[in-house]
């Protein structure tokens, strides 16, 4: 299968009751990393919406794990994602050194990162940053730990992981720009071996290396055609429904990138006008890192697949996207490849005949017109102030 492109894969996992994301970091460090691999605890940042009026979102460091081989290269990450939640049972008591921090600032939340111990116990996840502030923590009697400063004014707190978050499983690979099926496939065997599935509201998202895709014209002919066919490419690729934090770009980013002179500006210039728009990366196609240029994550991100548990169908539609992104970078009038209907593209894609075949298939097993429409993103509360409010 021909993939172009340095690429990361992310597939949103359940674990089985009796397991959790730890038991497959510690089976990926065994199976591929062997005797001599370690895991180490990490903090994984998320956000997720809230019911308080004052504060839309919470910030928060949640319990991941970093598999990591003998010579200390990253096998594969095991972290918590929020947005998985109708298979967990809600009730279920916390696990004993199961945590999360929360914070209504995420600035606060990395120099807590910076300065404590994922390892630690949930009473002494705080304390380097209690000393950063001067402050004692402030500990209730259902195990919760505030953090606040001098005036008192809350900073972030540390609670117990309530039901099931355990299991709850994002497997994220380090990039991959060679031998795609066999790194993949090494990572989702074991997952599928330990009993792991596909969470209801679960998706695989894929990240393409976007250091080669900096040019206004290339960002415009791709923004256009994903556009054109967005309704068609879920249909394809069969986004799952219940899937949160999709939707649609902003049409001020079409009316922008359909601007006649937009395609010539320097990528610096092109990048000041993009970064004046109100995107987000809950969206189909994130771009948000690739206008950013963040070195900790240089990638486009497609996020409308559903979870695939084998590494073929994460291929083909990797393989479809760096065609994609081979065919944008081409100097050519938007119409050039806008204008082409999905079949028109697969036919005329740089695929394999395999990868291209299997999707032509798909397409033309599937009802023309078909759409998958994201459910609304579930609102949690959790107060940071005077009651400790879940």
């Amino acid at each position: 299968m021909i993939i172009d492109w340095r690429i990361g894969v992310e597939v949103e996992l359940l674990a089985p009751r009796g397991k959790s994301r730890l038991t497959l970091a510690e089976t990926l460090a065994a199976e591929i990393g062997g005797a001599d691999a370690t895991v180490r605890p990490c903090f994984h940042p998320q956000a997720e919406p809230s019911l308080a009026a004052d504060t839309p979102v919470f910030e928060n460091l949640t319990l991941g794990f970093e598999a990591v081989d003998p010579q200390g290269g990253l096998i594969a990450r095991c972290v918590d994602d929020l947005t998985l939640q109708e298979d967990l049972d809600r009730e279920a008591k916390p696990k004993p050194g199961w945590w999360r921090i929360a914070s209504d600032d995420a600035r606060l939340l990395r120099l807590i990162s910076r300065h404590a111990d994922p390892a630690a116990e949930l009473g002494d996840l705080l304390s380097p940053a209690a000393h950063l502030f001067g402050t004692e923590l402030q500990v209730n009697e259902d195990g919760m730990v505030r953090l606040a400063d001098s005036t008192d004014s809350p900073i972030a707190i540390a609670a117990p992981l309530p039901g099931e978050r355990e299991r709850a499983c994002e497997l994220v690979t380090p990039p991959i720009d060679m031998d795609h099926q066999a790194r993949l496939e090494a990572l989702l065997a074991p997952a599928r071996a330990l009993g792991f599935t596909a969470p209801a509201e679960g998706a695989t998202h894929i990240h393409f290396d976007a250091s080669e895709l900096r040019d206004a014209g290339t960002l415009a002919r791709l923004i256009h055609f994903l556009h054109k066919h967005r309704a068609a490419l879920k249909t394809l690729f069969q986004t799952n429904p219940r899937c949160r934090r999709l939707g649609p770009w902003p049409a001020a980013l079409l009316d922008l990138t359909a601007r006649a002179d937009f395609s010539a500006l320097s990528w610096e210039d092109a990048a000041a006008e993009l970064q004046t728009l109100e995107l987000t990366k809950y969206c189909d196609v994130n771009l948000m890192n690739l206008i950013a240029a963040d070195p900790a994550k240089d990638t486009l991100e497609v996020r409308i697949f559903p979870v695939w548990q084998t590494a073929e169908p994460i291929l083909d539609a990797a393989a479809f996207f760096s065609a994609l992104l081979t065919m944008a970078r081409a100097p050519s009038p938007i119409i050039d490849l806008v204008s082409l209907d999905l079949a028109g593209f697969l036919k005329t894609a740089p695929l394999d005949d395999a990868c291209r075949s299997r999707l032509l298939a798909q397409m033309e097993a599937q009802e023309t017109g078909e759409t998958a429409t994201a459910a609304e993103p579930q609102k949690l509360s959790f107060r940071l102030s005077g009651s400790y409010r879940r």
